[in-house]
């Protein structure tokens, strides 16, 4: 099963990425499969291994901030493993080349992304 989740910081000063930071520390201890997005988190597991990791990653950020909203979308298909990857390469076969753009920097842009 896949579940993609955030966990968000609330009435803290400042940026949050070192809070984030401490918790995709425990997302990558846990041994699943993963990826971090610019705004969510997809881990790849049986479902309690994956709740129980979401679960250590909320309890470490209300440790860190007072207040925490914690978002979770399941996607539990029965039988079926690898879709991390298999989920995002299907569209890509369907489209017939890669997808996904890594940011560029205005300077590193051409002159018609501006």
């Amino acid at each position: 099963m896949l579940a993609s989740f955030a966990v968000v910081p609330m009435g803290i000063e400042g940026g949050v990425k070192k809070l984030v930071a401490e918790a995709l520390k425990l997302v990558d201890e846990s041994g699943l499969p993963y990826e971090l997005g610019p705004m969510h988190t997809t881990v790849e597991g049986e479902l309690d291994e994956v709740l129980a990791v979401v679960l250590r990653c909320h309890r470490r950020m209300l440790e860190l901030a007072p207040r925490v909203l914690t978002s979770i979308t399941i996607d539990d298909r029965k039988g079926a493993t690898g879709r991390l990857e298999g989920k995002v390469r299907d569209v890509e076969q369907i489209l017939g080349k890669p997808l996904g753009r890594a940011f560029l920097s205005p300077e590193k842009r051409s002159p018609t992304e501006t």
